[in-house]
């Protein structure tokens, strides 16, 4: 490393000769993330392999409920952004979290399918009020030049969530998926409330500025008419941009969300694997989303990120259809590097391509709105491919229909140009 490079990380990390404390957002940020991530949305497969075991259900009714948990999600995503941006991200946090942990210490100790559905949607409440919605209305707030790259940081503790759910294997296997379960509740209590005393709204409120120095009064002045030019949610949503942003997201969460709740059980009913040999495959995709974060959070803050996102959108269609016409190990390891790097690439985009068209202001609510419509794709992947795999014995024909689906997003990234502010 040259100390020309030495020293643009420098400015970026400390501008004032001390630690921007933007980046201890971040590392809240991706500690609460890796909660998320570990403990509930990437160890769900392994779950539901278990449960189908003890209780007899359905993988259509056991995605089922993966599924309602992202509706509810999307539902109550306006309201959870007008609250962030009311009250701030931290009181949110802080809800959440306790609900969060609440909701596992219910799941350990289920007997009926009414009791597994109560538990879900409490876990999915407080991991969507405690987790990557409200953390991002922190992050745009506390970033600009440097936006995609600390959503990227911030997601590396998603990632690093993934690459560690080995682990949860190991536990449901030794201990049992009650006993995790509970363990799991006490984790995020215990670990999850101290990092959400680290996260702040806005700069101001702590007498910082965005990315920690406004460099001369020039840079100050378009600072000021950046924020005279943000949207509300209600212009926000009178323009084309936010519908095509929001459908191309829909449906690259169908793929995205289908693979964390059927890979597992994919690869160990298709393919015949083991549940520790099936979780290499998901360490190894993890490990490729992570390598994607960072280049798509690189390349964000200096490309196109509308063309970056396309060929995310191509990358799922090819990672997709090798998982579900996969006959050997390689074509796994093809699907795990292909679809993690796109994945990881495209994720930090999604909010900052929304940051850089309609500012950070009402930021909170305008994710909310659009949630409504992500939450289609993040519910639909997973109960689609489960009534798929029920209807034909197989998972083949359902990944192969959302392989082809992922391409339909290219045009909508395509065509979501930057919108102009109407009075």
């Amino acid at each position: 490393m040259t100390s020309d490079q030495r020293g643009r990380i420098r400015q970026t990390l400390a501008p004032e000769g001390k630690v921007y404390y933007g980046w201890w957002i971040v590392l809240a940020s991706g500690g609460l993330q890796m909660l998320g991530s570990l403990l509930w949305m990437q160890s769900f497969g392994a779950y539901m392999v278990l449960l189908q075991r003890d209780f007899g259900w359905s993988k259509t009714l056991v995605s089922g409920a993966f599924s309602l948990t992202r509706i509810e999600s999307g539902i109550l995503g306006p309201l959870q952004g007008w609250l962030v941006d009311r009250f701030g991200p931290r009181l949110i946090l802080r809800i959440g979290i306790v609900l969060f942990g609440l909701g596992f210490f219910w799941l350990s100790r289920i007997e009926t399918i009414i009791g597994f559905y109560g538990a879900i949607i409490l876990i999915a409440l407080g991991s969507s009020l405690g987790g990557f919605a409200t953390l991002m209305v922190s992050l745009v707030n506390w970033f600009n030049r440097h936006r995609a790259k600390a959503i990227a940081l911030s997601q590396l503790g998603y990632s690093l969530g993934g690459l560690l759910v080995p682990v949860v294997i190991v536990a449901l296997n030794v201990y049992g998926w009650r006993d995790t379960a509970f363990v799991s509740g006490l984790i995020v209590m215990f670990v999850g409330l101290p990092l959400v005393q680290l996260v702040s709204h806005r700069p101001e409120d702590r007498g910082e500025v965005i990315d920690g120095s406004v460099q001369n009064e020039q840079q100050a002045a378009a600072e000021v008419a950046r924020l005279k030019t943000d949207f509300t949610a209600r212009q926000a949503m009178r323009t084309r941009a936010f519908w095509l942003i929001s459908i191309g997201h829909a449906i690259a969460l169908l793929t995205v969300s289908a693979v964390m709740v059927h890979l597992v059980p994919h690869l160990i009913e298709s393919l015949d694997y083991s549940m520790g040999k099936a979780s290499i495959f998901v360490a190894i995709m993890t490990a490729t989303q992570m390598a994607g974060q960072m280049m798509g959070g690189y390349l964000g803050d200096r490309l196109n990120k509308r063309y970056i996102c396309v060929a995310c959108m191509v990358g799922h269609f090819i990672g997709l259809m090798l998982l579900a016409y996969a006959v050997n190990e390689l074509m796994v390891v093809a699907f795990a590097v292909i679809h993690g790097f796109a994945w990881g690439a495209r994720g930090p985009l999604m909010v900052a391509l929304r940051a850089d068209y309609f500012g950070s202001t009402s930021f909170g609510t305008i994710m909310g709105f659009s949630s409504l419509i992500v939450m289609l794709g993040m519910s639909g992947g997973p109960l689609f491919a489960g009534m798929a795999a029920d209807y034909f014995g197989a998972y083949q024909p359902g990944l192969a229909i959302l392989a082809t689906t992922a391409l339909l997003g290219c045009f909508c990234f395509l065509a979501a140009s930057p919108p102009v502010l109407r009075d």
